[in-house]
């Protein structure tokens, strides 16, 4: 089988992309162009933005799985991590002479090599802190490379090859996925990431279907925390999170501890409610490193911040550069998003699942919004929040909301029945928490609800780690139509 553990075919002209219609693997496939590859591409679902930007860039996409995607015989196939095994061009790609790789694989050998790799890892923050600390480094004059599993405002592209002008450090900031690599290498995506400087914002149990329990997952981590050399390598982590502290254990590099009490510490000052923005300080070894300002709220959000702030003082940036990019920092599609303003109501759009972010974002927005009264509309769509694991846990993660709706959990038709999570039975828990609760059978369903419902200063946030059946646009459509 010739896959590539070391090193890349050569010459090397010509890639092919596997699953390329994905924020990360379009991103790569605009990499792989810009330096002057013949990029070509197959997805079995090709529809805006994302097929806009590949055509803008010339790239021909290929629609479906299908053997005859390879005729063309590419220099190397790039497969990315939705494609199985059974599918009909993995199958004929398994067949075939051709060398093949993962996407991980390439971006590690190909974009990382010769970097100073500043991994973002753990099972919460990890696209905020990824996405801010890119942001901090470009402003700073740096032209980092970096790849952001999201869609950051401001930003032209989710990733980008390192710029870095003659003279400085070449930085590349990535965010670091423990979900597994391809369907020929199970590892986690990190572990390919090639870290010096690493974050880990936190360890908890996530991705049931890939990790059996909690100590799979300490595992996993414990394996990346291994990967930081010890001559000049640095890990970051949340000290007060029992998890990472744990995964802490497999580093033999510097240690910078983050958190209430650590070395490195945060305190909010105060946050301006009107314009949703946080005055923090950030104390380094118990000496104020600097007062910062920015428009993420929430002691989550601090914490992220923290993190940044003492991964890129350990690459020689000043307080003054931290600054000025936590000022500028525009956010992330999806987190805390506000997608609209009708008649008082605040409409805000959330990719939290989990119930540890489920409740961080709203204990972040009561804080951003004050007295205003909160809904948090929720789908379990994850693979790992259409179980019960987290049945518990997910009854104490709304109590900063005021209304709570919970939706149909995604597609269950393939998990055992007693393994699911019990949507009615979490709205009786909220309900003896004090909680108004509901739960309904549809997506249209919800929408009308909340839409006859919902009164001028509430404001609705959408959890959901997908498309949530377009209930976002929904709302706005019929807050629009009710007072407009």
């Amino acid at each position: 089988m010739p896959l590539y553990n070391v090193g890349l075919p050569s010459p090397l002209q010509s890639v092919h992309i596997m699953g390329i219609c994905g924020t990360a693997m379009g991103a790569l496939a605009a990499m792989l162009k810009d330096d002057g590859y013949q990029v070509t591409g197959s997805d079995s679902s090709i529809y805006p933005p994302m097929s806009d930007v590949l055509a803008g860039l010339g790239i021909p996409v290929m629609e479906g799985f299908r053997a005859r995607n390879l005729e063309h015989r590419p220099d190397l196939v790039v497969v990315g991590n939705v494609v199985r095994a059974v599918y009909e061009e993995a199958s004929a790609l398994l067949e075939s002479d051709l060398a093949f790789c993962s996407f991980p694989h390439l971006l590690g050998s190909m974009f990382l090599r010769g970097t100073r790799s500043l991994v973002v890892a753990g099972t919460h923050g990890k696209t905020t802190a990824t996405a801010l600390a890119a942001h901090v480094l470009i402003q700073a004059g740096r032209a980092p490379g970096y790849l952001v599993g999201g869609v950051v405002k401001g930003f032209p592209r989710s990733a980008v090859a390192c710029h870095a002008p003659t003279g400085t450090p070449r930085h590349f900031v990535i965010e670091g996925d423990e979900y597994d690599t391809a369907f020929f290498d199970k590892r986690p995506k990190f572990v390919h990431y090639r870290p010096r400087t690493a974050v880990l914002t936190g360890v908890e149990f996530d991705h049931a279907d890939i990790y059996k329990d909690l100590g799979q997952v300490q595992r996993a981590f414990l394996g990346f925390t291994r990967l930081l050399p010890p001559e000049d390598g640095c890990l970051v982590v949340a000290w007060n999170d029992d998890g990472a502290r744990q995964a802490a254990a497999g580093a033999r590099c510097e240690i910078r501890r983050y958190g209430s009490g650590c070395a490195w510490d945060g305190r909010i000052l105060g946050v301006d409610h009107a314009r949703g923005r946080m005055h923090f300080q950030v104390l380094k070894e118990g000496r104020l490193l600097g007062e910062f300002n920015s428009t993420m709220v929430g002691e989550h959000n601090l914490w992220n911040q923290v993190a940044v702030a003492a991964a890129l003082d350990r690459e020689g940036l000043e307080p003054h550069h931290l600054a000025r990019g936590f000022e500028t920092f525009q956010g992330i599609r999806r987190r805390q998003e506000i997608r609209a303003e009708i008649a008082g109501i605040t409409v805000v759009d959330d990719f939290a699942h989990h119930p540890t972010a489920v409740r961080a974002t709203l204990e972040a927005l009561k804080l951003r919004f004050g007295g205003r009264r909160l809904w948090a509309i929720f789908e379990p769509r994850s693979n790992t929040s259409r179980l019960n694991i987290f049945q518990r846990d997910y009854a104490r993660a709304f109590d900063a909301a005021d209304q709570v709706v919970i939706a149909p959990p995604g597609r269950s038709d393939k998990l055992p029945p007693e393994n699911l999570l019990d949507p009615r039975q979490l709205v009786h828990d909220l309900l003896a928490r004090g909680l108004e609760a509901h739960y309904f059978n549809s997506i249209e369903e919800i929408a009308a609800t909340v839409v006859a419902n919902t009164m001028p200063e509430d404001v609705l946030v959408l959890l959901s780690n997908g498309s949530f059946g377009g209930i976002v646009v929904r709302v706005i459509d019929g807050l629009r139509a009710r007072f407009e």
